[in-house]
Order: C-alpha cells, then sequence, then structure tokens
C-alpha cells in the first residue's frame, strides 16, 4: 500500500494507474456530490453551498447554477441530458440546459398525490425509464434542504416509466441512497446508507445499514434485494458500475472497487469521506470523485457500463 492506493488482487494494479496519484482538481467546498461528465465538463453539486459547479481541464471551477436547491445526484439519460435530484425542490428533473435552473423538465415530484422526500441519487435504464432514491436527509436538516416532515412515510425507491407512470419498486429500506445497475440491466445495486443519520445527527452508528444491496430485473419488478457487500469503514452513497460488472463505490475512506461477488479488489485512498464518482474524460475512462470539499481525478482504462448501454441502444 502507498499513500493513495491499497491492492487486495492484482487486478486493480491493472485498471488505474497506480503510479500516478490522485490528482486534486477542485477544493473549498462544503460538502461535494453529483458528478457527471457532459460536453467535455465536470459538473458536480456543493449541496449546502445550493451551488452546482463546473470544471474543464486547464481551468479552475466555476459556478454553473448559483442555486440549484440543494440538488444532490446527477446522472445522463439516453439522449445525452442531465437529470438531477432536488432535495429542496423535492423533485427529480431533467435539465434541459444545465446552465439555466429554468430550463426543466419535472419527472417526478409526488407519490399518490403526497410531496416525495428529498430525492437523492438517480439512474436512467436504456428503456428511457428513470430510477430514483427517496431518503429524508433533505427534509431532516436546513443544511441539505428544507426542514419538513415525511408526507409519504416511507423510504422508497421508485420507477418513473416513459408515459410518466411512477412506482415504488423497493420500499424496506432504511435510507436509501446510490444505485446503479449491471451492464446488462438484469441487476439493480442499492445502498442503504442508514448508519449515516444525516447532516444534523454526526457519526456512524454501524448497527444500522452500511451496505449494497442487488436485485434482480424484470421489467419495473425487483426480486431478491440480497445483501451484495457491507461497506467498512463508514457507508455506501453514491457509486458506478463499470463496463465489467465491477462496482466503484465511496466509503470513509475513499474509493473501493468490488467485483461481482462482492470482494474489495483495492482501494482509492482519500483524505476525506468520499461521496461519489463518475466517469468521463475525453476518454470517458477517467475518474472524478467527489470528496467532502474536494473533487479528485484519477486515470483508469475503466467505462461507465450505463453509458455504454445507452449509447448502443
Amino acid at each position: 500500500m502507498d499513500a493513495f492506493y491499497e491492492t487486495f488482487d492484482a487486478s486493480f494494479a491493472e485498471m488505474i494507474d497506480i503510479n500516478r496519484p490522485p490528482e486534486m482538481i477542485a477544493n473549498g467546498f462544503t460538502w461535494t456530490e453529483g458528478p457527471v461528465w457532459l460536453n467535455n465538463t465536470l459538473y458536480f453539486n456543493d449541496i449546502p453551498a445550493k451551488q452546482m459547479m463546473k470544471w474543464q481541464p486547464g481551468h479552475q471551477a466555476t459556478v454553473a447554477l448559483p442555486e440549484s436547491e440543494f440538488a444532490n445526484g446527477n446522472t445522463l439519460d439516453g439522449q445525452g441530458r442531465m437529470v438531477s435530484c432536488e432535495h429542496g425542490g423535492r423533485r427529480v428533473i431533467r435539465r434541459l440546459d444545465p446552465l439555466d435552473a429554468d430550463a426543466v423538465e419535472v419527472i417526478a415530484d409526488s407519490y399518490q398525490g403526497k410531496r416525495l422526500n428529498s430525492p437523492n441519487d438517480v439512474v436512467v435504464k436504456s428503456d428511457g425509464s428513470v430510477w430514483f432514491t427517496d431518503p429524508p436527509y433533505g427534509i431532516n436538516s436546513e443544511v441539505e434542504g428544507y426542514p419538513a416532515d415525511s408526507e409519504i412515510g416511507g423510504c422508497y425507491v421508485f420507477c418513473v416509466t416513459p408515459d410518466g407512470a411512477i412506482t415504488a419498486v423497493v420500499t424496506d429500506f432504511d435510507k436509501p441512497n446510490g444505485l446503479a445497475f449491471s451492464p446488462d440491466e438484469s441487476q439493480l445495486y442499492i445502498a442503504d446508507s442508514g448508519a449515516i443519520r444525516g447532516a444534523s445527527f454526526p457519526g456512524i452508528d454501524y448497527n444500522l445499514p452500511h451496505h449494497i444491496r442487488v436485485f434482480d430485473v424484470d421489467g419495473t419488478t425487483l426480486s431478491g434485494g440480497r445483501v451484495f457487500a457491507e461497506i467498512m469503514p463508514g457507508i455506501p452513497d453514491g457509486f458506478r458500475v463499470d463496463h465489467d460488472g465491477l462496482i466503484w463505490t465511496s466509503a470513509l475512506d475513499g474509493i473501493h472497487c468490488l467485483d461481482t461477488a462482492g470482494n474489495c479488489l483495492g482501494k482509492i485512498r482519500l483524505p476525506s469521506p468520499t461521496s461519489n464518482i463518475c466517469f468521463g474524460g475525453a476518454s470517458g475512462t477517467d475518474m472524478f470523485i467527489t470528496s467532502s470539499d474536494c473533487v479528485w481525478w484519477v486515470r483508469s482504462n475503466r467505462t461507465d457500463a450505463a453509458q455504454i448501454l445507452k449509447s448502443q441502444s
């Protein structure tokens, strides 16, 4: 192990450039989240500051949206448009222009006539359906949203089909968080970050969920739901699945690379609690990692399974 990488399997050293330390490309924020690569630009959110930021190689990070409504997770749909989760707006939106806060389409803001809690993270399937998690992190404190009571009375995972119909596909999570499909979309991985209660409740309670579950997918129906891997130290927040089906998940000490059996192949070790990761850059193989007040850049030979599948559909 060196200062930045820890290898448990020889294959890990073949996937990233372990001779090149992670490069900090932006810092000075409060809590960064939702990295997404779009049009040669990395976008990410500083949730407590209610701002979306943008960064391009060779430039400093600047404000993309000065008012983001405590936006959290971002992803791309099949047409390359940004889809975002708003804690403050308590909705999932499609951004028609990532530099215009008003140029949006609302994908979901209610379920059975009741407002959502605070949508957290989102993924778009190749058939155009939008899947997102809805824990209460944005309504249980003023740090990441606006304090309010839950109207739906639970923490669900939802699917919105292209015709706008919304279905609660999982209802037994403590705090559903990051999610991603396997390369063939036959499985859906979902994090449960219940061990972290929220921004106003410091500390980790390891008696509560800190794992990723995996479900079998049949249309909009999920089955199974076994625990795929427990994350230590910390919790799984956001993660991505690469073209080989490997899971790159956030943790307290950086990014953990898990194989399809849940074994940890190696770690990208970072000095602060880490929230999320995306693939991007000119080749699509660069890793961009949001970690507390910073954003890091790691070179790899990995690609995002979701974007490859959507580009082929």
